[in-house]
């Protein structure tokens, strides 16, 4: 009876690491930072004051449109090294 075939298996190689460092842009932290200073102003103004002029027009969506600063800074913060 014939022996079977063995079949030859490929050594893994790992992917090589690459040696430069990666940097985050230089406008991206203060982007974020500003994002979420706008976004807890933005909500705090609209509890300390909500019959401010631009702010009683908006009602309740201010506190959405806060919330999309605050969430777009924590975005930021994800791409930031």
């Amino acid at each position: 009876m014939p022996k079977p075939k063995a079949r030859k298996k490929a050594v893994y190689t790992p992917p090589q690491k690459s040696q430069q460092v990666k940097v985050s842009p230089r406008w991206l932290a203060p982007t974020m930072v500003v994002s979420w200073i706008i976004g807890i102003l933005w909500i705090a103004i609209y509890y300390v004051a909500p019959q401010a002029p631009f702010f009683s027009d908006l009602q309740n969506w201010n506190l959405l449109i806060g919330f999309v600063f605050i969430i777009f800074g924590v975005v930021l913060s994800t791409r930031w090294r």
